[in-house]
């Protein structure tokens, strides 16, 4: 079943990605574009991302537990530090010269090879110098 909802969730992510037109890297980089050609279309895409949110954290805190699950997975670190900004700096970086997160970036893979091979090589190359790095340091 848990695998079922997975889908079923990954599914709907993707179709709402795809429908929003956030696989296509020029909307984003519109969006990023304010003094340009500035395409607002991804505020109302992440205004519909935290209504989600939202609901899901209400249903959260009405129920115990998860259907699904244990126990809530909930980050416990409430802190910003050094890793949040570096990280979160470096994947605005990326996003902005790029215009693909992580998600668009798969389905780039299929709409455009190229673009996508070199997003996700990067991707992967950068997560892998994270956990060397992670390694390294504790």
């Amino acid at each position: 079943m848990y695998a079922l909802v997975a889908l079923i969730s990954g599914l709907v992510f993707g179709l709402g990605l795809a429908f929003s037109e956030m696989t296509n890297p020029a909307v984003v980089l519109g969006f990023l574009d304010i003094f340009g050609d500035w395409n607002p279309s991804l505020m109302i895409v992440m205004a519909s991302a935290i209504a989600v949110g939202m609901i899901g954290y209400t249903i959260k805190n009405k129920r115990i537990k998860p259907l699904l699950a244990d126990d809530w997975q909930i980050p416990s670190l409430r802190h910003i530090d050094k890793k949040l900004i570096i990280g979160s700096g470096l994947f605005g970086i990326g996003w902005g010269l790029s215009g693909y997160c992580p998600g668009p970036g798969l389905t780039a893979l299929t709409n455009n090879p190229s673009e996508g091979f070199y997003f996700i090589t990067a991707l992967i190359l950068g997560s892998a110098i994270y956990q060397l790095q992670n390694r390294i340091s504790h």
